[in-house]
């Protein structure tokens, strides 16, 4: 062979291992297979750029399997396959590597400390830093600070910076990005002004740090100063006015862009995607002189998120290039709307799946309560992560399955507080009361702190059973943990406090809140009702029309039942009329329960008759209970009967409704009618739910359920209830004769 055709082999070679480098960044990672696939001949290089291509693909099998079968590795090759162990997170598998190594450079070195840092593991990098033969070159220390200042250990950082016995820029950029990107402004400013020498990183760096904590006047202060700013510069700060939604600023900034790459018409692009205009979007994206898969991706994620799914699944089938990003986003968006056939006919297409692609189709399946699914792709994923595990903790919670959630929360390795959250609020959401509070004792004797989430769940737990010194000793956690005054905890303390008839303390926190929302206002006044406090509900409404908080439907349920509840026959009805009239609210069910109640208590049954007649949606049951429940009040059987025959029709398994005709014939002397519903009650074969009822004894909720065997104590309980009872008929004998 001739050295020129050798050296055409070699130019043809290296134009190939080119191309699979180029192809593996943007994504397009089948197509560098094929190229591969297809080469004749095929140097160290080669294997190396498709061990890299695999790598930042997250195909780190291939990868590996790759490089255990080349016959040849140099040292470009150990890196290679460290350095995607490193950005797939995997450290234990790069430790293994590291350590059989037959050769290590000071890249090699900086690559695996940099796996410590990132994973947090500060005192094994520290470990391996110690042992580092060669301590002259910046790399390994710039690794350890950026790995301190990560983790907000800016006194370690600083130390380490200050023994540093050479410091380049990228020591002093290193040191400067822990405080930008820790929100750490003003020591950042400070180390900024002290540097020796900048260049346009040290800029970018704080532009972006102000970027992100919304200071947008310092953000553009800095810009106008940098000496020479490049399209990093420009898209920093294009995408801080499209985050913080000023799209006029950032279109003009766009047109003042000396040069823009294909990063900078993505930015632009997320920034229509962002604020909804899709119109807009897709006139930048066929405007785009190149695209990448992140052009593509973004597109169809905007389709998705302004419901166009049909228009994102078009643009999925013209994408050159499918990457797993765009076809997550596509999963995500049939989830979201219920389509999980057409998701899982996409999931099953992807080859590789990463953790967010599984996680997005089990969470699709969970939402829409086929659990059956879910768990199937859960027990096959193999990559699980605390999401993973938190989705299907969520998804048994909403269908009620509460044994299989807390079966899973038991499997369960590592658990965060969104774990614990999950649990909760599955208990409180089904009932089970008790067991949210119970959650609440073993997360302490963990060790894990509660977050405004727990807290909003257990004193909704405390509301629902009355307990009022637990919520109380809950009040003093969020005081203590710092929680006061986030919204959601005050809104739950003030439900809390009205349910537990404590409306002085309900108030004092409503009156504590410095910018209430319609939740808050409604809760205090659903309180004000439930505690009979009927004028101080329709005061409080008043107030609140005042300070310009527009009601909703919950506001009216709350005030309509306040009026209900005293008497204020005349006010409820001019409410229920500015309900529609005024605030143009289309009265639902729940409204029109309560007007049926107001009326009925009044006796104004035929009006409220009327009004069940005359209404525009299908009766409810709580409709016809509530004049039911009137027609006891004012013995009237044949408003009664009639509420009670549809009341069977919605309900034919509820035994109250039978028991409750049965009473109003009863009390009218009717026996023979007594007698015939009994008999229907018996055919029916309704089973009627047992007692239930609690009490707060020393700071413990005790539950007692009728005829439960399990319960503690029962038969010394019971003992005591019967000497009880002798001694209350003793005593009401000898009252009896004493008169």
């Amino acid at each position: 062979m001739t050295i020129r055709a050798i050296g055409e082999k070699g130019s043809q070679v290296f134009i190939q291992n080119l191309k699979i480098t180029q192809l593996g960044k943007s994504g397009r990672i089948d197509e560098a297979v094929k190229v591969f696939s297809q080469m004749t001949q095929r140097n160290t290089v080669t294997y190396n750029s498709m061990i890299s291509a695999y790598a930042k693909n997250r195909r780190l099998g291939h990868a590996r399997h790759l490089f255990d079968n080349m016959s040849h590795r140099n040292l470009v090759s150990w890196n290679t396959m460290i350095s995607g162990y490193l950005h797939s997170n995997m450290v234990e598998d790069a430790y293994g590597l590291f350590v059989t190594m037959p050769q290590r450079d000071l890249f090699s070195w900086t690559l695996m400390i940099t796996c410590y840092t990132r994973n947090g593991e500060l005192q094994r990098a520290r470990l391996l830093f110690g042992l580092l033969p060669d301590k002259r070159d910046p790399a390994c220390w710039n690794a350890m600070i950026a790995g301190y200042v990560k983790k907000g250990r800016f006194e370690d950082a600083k130390r380490m910076f200050d023994e540093m016995p050479v410091k380049n820029l990228v020591s002093w950029n290193s040191m400067l990005a822990g405080y930008t990107k820790n929100g750490e402004m003003c020591l950042g400013v400070k180390f900024f002004e002290e540097m020796p020498e900048r260049n346009v990183v040290s800029w970018n760096l704080m532009l972006d740090g102000f970027v992100q904590v919304g200071e947008l006047d310092d953000a553009w202060e800095f810009f106008e100063k940098i000496p020479e700013a490049n399209v990093v510069s420009w898209v920093t700060m294009l995408c801080g006015f499209a985050q913080n939604g000023k799209i006029a600023q950032a279109e003009d900034l766009f047109e003042q862009m000396p040069s823009r790459n294909v990063v900078a018409w993505n930015a632009m692009l997320a920034a229509y995607v962002q604020d909804r205009r899709i119109d807009k979007a897709a006139e930048i994206f066929r405007d785009m002189p190149e695209m990448d898969s992140v052009s593509w991706t973004t597109m169809i994620n905007g389709y998705v998120r302004v419901g166009k799914l049909d228009e994102a699944r078009q643009l999925l089938n013209r994408m050159p290039y499918r990457n797993i990003a765009a076809q997550t986003a596509m999963i995500s968006g049939y989830a979201h709307n219920g389509r999980m056939d057409e998701a899982s006919q996409i999931f099953n297409q992807i080859a590789m799946r990463d953790v967010v692609c599984w996680n997005t189709m089990i969470a699709g399946y969970a939402q829409c309560g086929r659990m059956v699914e879910a768990l199937s792709l859960f027990r096959n994923m193999t990559n699980k992560d605390v999401v993973s595990w938190n989705t299907m903790i969520t998804g048994y919670a909403q269908v009620g399955e509460m044994d299989k959630a807390l079966q899973i929360f038991e499997e369960m390795g590592e658990k965060n507080i969104v774990s614990w959250n999950s649990l909760i609020t599955g208990y409180v959401q089904n009932g089970l009361y008790l067991d949210a509070l119970k959650s609440i004792v073993i997360m302490g004797q963990e060790g894990k702190r509660l977050d405004q989430s727990t807290f909003s769940c257990c004193l909704s737990a405390c509301a629902n059973l009355a307990a009022f010194r637990l919520g109380r000793q809950l009040h003093q956690m969020v005081v203590k943990t710092g929680y006061p005054s986030d919204l959601f905890v005050s809104n739950a303390l003030i439900t809390m406090y009205a349910k537990c008839g404590m409306v002085a303390d309900a108030n004092l926190v409503f009156e504590d809140i410095n910018h209430g929302d319609i939740v808050s206002w409604n809760s205090l006044i659903s309180g004000y009702a439930l505690n009979g406090y009927g004028k101080e509900a329709v005061a409080l409404f008043q107030e609140m029309l005042i300070e310009g908080v527009n009601p909703d439907q919950v506001t009216f349920v709350g005030v309509l039942s306040a009026c209900s509840h005293s008497g204020l026959v005349d006010q409820g009805l001019k409410l229920f009329k500015s309900m529609t009239e005024v605030h143009l609210i289309e009265p639902v069910a729940e409204h029109y329960a309560c007007m049926v109640d107001l009326l009925g208590r009044a006796g104004r049954l035929e009006e409220a008759f009327e009004m069940v007649r005359d209404m525009k949606i299908k009766a409810t049951a709580r409709i016809w209970g509530a004049l039911l429940g009137a027609s006891r009040i004012h013995r009237n059987l044949q408003f009664g009967k009639y509420a009670t025959e549809k009341l069977l029709e919605l309900e034919p398994d509820k035994a109250s409704n039978y028991v409750l005709l049965s009473n109003m014939h009863a009390e009218a002397g009717r026996w023979d009618e007594v007698e015939r519903v009994r008999v229907l009650l018996k055919e029916s074969d309704t089973d009627k739910q047992p007692g239930c009822s609690w009490i707060e004894v020393r700071n413990q909720v005790h539950a007692f359920l009728f005829d439960d065997p399990v319960q503690p104590r029962t038969s010394e309980i019971c003992s005591v209830l019967k000497s009880l009872t002798t001694e209350m008929t003793n005593t009401s004998s000898f009252m009896a004769s004493y008169d």
